[in-house]
């Protein structure tokens, strides 16, 4: 639900639908099973939808590309804390779409746009490139102002970031950061899945390389990389808020 502070929602379903790039069928059925907030109702009795619907939406797509079915992705869904906004959803499914294999695809700018749902300036092109959002195609024509490599699963993301006031070497020194620590993060849990699970496993079983074998342990890692990406998040979500309320906290204030 909007705040006082959150833009107002603004989107009819038929408006919804089209964003999302889903049908006002899916957006009903969706509302029907809980995985949608109702819209707010407003004059004229029509419903009214906002950023949180879209980034909602934009997430059961990724989990469904992962290979989820509607009732893992319901559970999913249950377990996230209810005062997520837009951009916290946008960072689980950015995150979530690290795992698909590919996730770009080349837009020209004119539909880079259109998914972006804004203008685009080019200190925005650079902003977003310098968040490995999207890079140019070399030798590609500029007839419709360039073709770009764009990353779908932080695509959004990335434009919610580009109205905060963020210098672009700060943006390059974060994304500098993060992505060695997860780096770090994946090896160091891929270490203990290889030796607290596969190996062991091996170790039971007459035939370990049987390609059922190897399908089914390969099952298992599919089925448990969201819920390895949602541990992650919310520990860095509340590791982020405990160091932000330390660090913004008042001389002479006390304890959390």
């Amino acid at each position: 639900m909007a705040t006082d502070t959150e833009p107002q929602p603004a989107y009819t379903v038929d408006e919804l639908a089209a964003r999302a790039g889903v049908t006002v069928r899916t957006i009903r059925f969706y509302s029907t099973r809980g995985l949608l907030q109702p819209p707010v109702i407003g004059p004229r009795r029509i419903g009214r939808y906002g950023h949180d619907h879209l980034a909602r939406l934009a997430l059961i797509e990724e989990l469904q590309q992962q290979g989820m079915t509607l009732a893992a992705i319901e559970r999913y869904l249950e377990r996230l804390p209810p005062e997520l906004n837009p951009q916290d959803l946008a960072i689980h499914r950015a995150l979530v779409a690290t795992w698909a294999p590919d996730t770009t695809e080349e837009l020209s700018h004119t539909e880079l746009e259109r998914r972006a749902g804004r203008g685009l300036s080019g200190e925005d092109l650079d902003r977003l490139a310098a968040m490995d959002v999207l890079h140019p195609v070399e030798g590609a024509d500029s007839a419709d102002g360039g073709l770009y490599r764009v990353d779908l699963g932080t695509l959004r993301l990335g434009v919610q970031l580009l109205d905060v006031p963020i210098a672009h070497e700060t943006i390059l020194t974060a994304r500098t950061v993060l992505l060695d620590h997860a780096r770090a993060t994946a090896q160091e849990l891929s270490r203990l899945f290889r030796e607290e699970v596969w190996n062991p496993y091996r170790e039971r079983e007459a035939d370990p390389e049987d390609p059922a074998h190897v399908r089914a342990m390969k099952s298992l890692s599919a089925h448990m990389q969201p819920l390895v990406v949602q541990a992650l998040v919310t520990a860095f979500q509340r590791s982020l808020k405990d160091e932000l309320r330390g660090a913004f906290r008042a001389p002479g204030e006390g304890g959390r």
